[in-house]
C-alpha cells in the first residue's frame, strides 16, 4: 500500500495560482501512475490529470484544465505536484491525489488515495 499526503491548498482569487503537492510513502516502487482528482460540493469526484510514475513521466489532462494545470513529479522525493494557473471559481473543490499499481482505465483503477486538500477560488 502507498500512503499519500496532499498539501498546498488554500483560498485564491480568480486568475490566481496555487501549487499542490502529494507526498508518497510506503510501497512507492509499485506505483505505475499517479493522478489528481477533485470533488466540488454536491458533485461526484472528477478526473483532473495523471502522470506516469515510470519512464518519461507522460501526462494526460482533462479538457477543463488543459493549458492551465501542469502535473510534474520528483521521483527522488516521491512527490507529485499540481501547478494550477488561471484559476476560476469552477475549480473550487477538494483535490485528491491517487496512485495506481497498474495502467488506469477509470477512477476505480486507483487503489491509494490521500485525504484531500481544499482549494477555494473566490470571484
Amino acid at each position: 500500500q502507498v500512503q499519500l499526503v496532499e498539501s498546498g491548498g488554500g483560498l485564491v482569487q480568480t486568475g490566481g495560482s496555487l501549487r499542490l503537492s502529494c507526498a508518497a510513502s510506503g510501497r512507492t516502487f509499485s506505483t505505475y501512475v499517479m493522478g489528481w482528482f477533485r470533488q466540488a460540493p454536491g458533485k461526484e469526484r472528477e478526473f483532473v490529470g495523471t502522470i506516469s510514475w515510470r519512464g518519461s513521466g507522460s501526462t494526460y489532462y482533462a479538457d477543463s484544465v488543459k493549458r492551465r494545470f501542469t502535473i510534474s513529479r520528483d521521483n527522488a522525493k516521491n512527490t507529485m505536484y499540481l501547478q494550477m494557473n488561471s484559476l476560476n471559481p469552477e475549480d473550487t473543490g477538494v483535490y485528491y491525489c491517487a496512485a495506481s499499481s497498474r495502467p488506469w482505465t477509470s477512477i476505480s483503477s486507483f487503489d491509494s488515495w490521500g485525504q484531500g486538500t481544499q482549494v477555494t477560488v473566490s470571484s
